[in-house]
């Protein structure tokens, strides 16, 4: 989620690696990847660092996913998106590493489960250099004290502002604040001014969604727009009679939707049965590519979508290497096309390049890869994000998310507001 986000370690022991849907047997020098080289490949001085085989040069990653919770519309795609790196590196595909470097997952479903992540990382910790991805908010929180002491990077599955506020949990793309922010501006912009917007949200019960309240808020408050209603819901809800109901009552213009895409189809459906059409705009986990097969296209003709990544077929420069990996390693095994799996290889692709210029300068280390990580100022994967900047915490990724419209006839989407930092946010 530009997205806002707005983006791959110790030797195992007895952990099975599961890299492109395989699983590789634990020992020395296994991985699930290979890389052509960018240059000689300078060797890394011997050191002993969880998840680096230097003998080998294999680098292990881990992944804490969610494919069995309530966010696993999203977070099977965001796993998919990894493994889809993972094989692009391996067939030489994309020339992320020096000569002769490789990388393996060690991948754990915590399915949105808090307490079930803080276990996973765990068993895990002594045997990677980074996590990959930690999917969502709620199960990254409680990992932070243990990051921080153990010097491991966890790249989160989330672009909330909680995540940018710590130095080993850093995002790829603006805040969810930031898209809420944009969001206000353009339901202004195309609504004929402040005067005639009556904001209401949708926001659900955790830091994401009082991300989107807090945004939403500060840029009513910048505009002059009063908030009719604010509405909240649980990940697991499926009955949203009363909540579209007090939306209606109060005459709400334009709804934002802080939600998981659990709840975005039950939402449209419980508006469209009590003939109430306001403008809906979704923040980036709001969506998933499925929605273009299975919503009616009449439910989705009020909903526009805000985020801060490039959307599935872009004409960007990195798209033509990411398609082609995609329909040789990914078209037969993964489902259909998805937004996530791009957002989830584009982040890869930032990690990569932190992750070479680790092994080039001789410091595959969790503290060599961290200090890498800093050396990225103006990173845009390919053209597939908007430039990160990951020099300084507390981190602002980017600040610069645009609003596009679903073309449901072509499964694609038309853009109705370009890439902007909201107006709240000018000096």
């Amino acid at each position: 989620m530009r997205t806002k986000t707005g983006l791959v370690t110790a030797a195992l022991v007895t952990a099975a690696l599961v890299g492109c849907g395989k699983k590789v047997e634990d020992k020395p020098g296994a991985g699930s990847g290979t890389a052509a080289g960018t240059g000689a490949g300078t060797a890394a001085r011997p050191a002993s660092a969880p998840g680096v085989d230097l003998e080998n040069k294999v680098v292990r990653i881990g992944a804490l996913n969610d494919e069995s919770g309530p966010a696993k519309q999203i977070g099977v795609a965001f796993a998919n998106g990894k493994r889809l790196l993972v094989k692009a590196v391996e067939t030489g595909a994309i020339k992320a590493l020096p000569d002769g470097w490789k990388i393996a997952l060690v991948e754990k479903d915590h399915g949105y489960n808090p307490q079930q992540s803080v276990q996973l990382y765990k068993e895990i910790k002594d045997q990677i250099l980074f996590i990959t991805t930690s999917f969502g908010t709620p199960p990254t929180l409680p990992l932070l004290e243990d990051l921080q002491r153990d010097d491991v990077v966890a790249f989160p599955a989330s672009l909330s502002s909680k995540m940018a506020e710590h130095e080993h949990t850093p995002p790829v793309g603006p805040s969810y604040v930031v898209e809420a922010m944009r969001a206000m501006d353009w339901a202004v912009e195309s609504g004929g001014g402040a005067a005639k917007v009556k904001a209401a949200i949708i926001y659900q019960r955790d830091d994401y969604g009082e991300d989107g309240l807090t945004g939403w808020r500060q840029a009513a408050t910048h505009h002059g727009v009063k908030i009719v209603s604010e509405q909240t819901i649980k990940p697991t809800d499926q009955d949203f009679t009363a909540v579209v109901k007090a939306l209606k009552d109060a005459g709400a213009t334009h709804v934002l939707m802080t939600v998981l895409p659990s709840a975005t189809p039950g939402i449209l459906g419980t508006a469209a049965k009590m003939k109430f059409a306001p403008t809906w705009i979704g923040n980036t986990p709001a969506w998933v590519d499925v929605f273009f097969a299975k919503l009616p296209p009449p439910l989705v003709g009020n909903f526009v979508w805000v985020t801060g990544l490039s959307y599935w077929g872009e004409e960007l420069n990195g798209m033509t290497e990411f398609l082609a990996t995609w329909h040789a390693h990914g078209k037969d095994k993964m489902g259909d096309p998805d937004y996530y799996i791009l957002a989830s290889y584009a982040q890869g692709l930032v990690q990569l390049e932190a992750l070479r210029r680790a092994i080039e300068a001789g410091e595959v280390t969790r503290a060599g890869f961290r200090k890498a990580l800093h050396g990225l100022t103006d990173f845009d994967a390919g053209g597939l994000m908007q430039p990160v900047n990951l020099s300084k915490t507390p981190y602002v990724t980017s600040t610069r998310t645009r609003l596009l419209r679903p073309k449901m006839d072509t499964r694609s989407w038309e853009e109705v507001a370009p890439y902007a930092e909201p107006k709240a946010l000018a000096p």
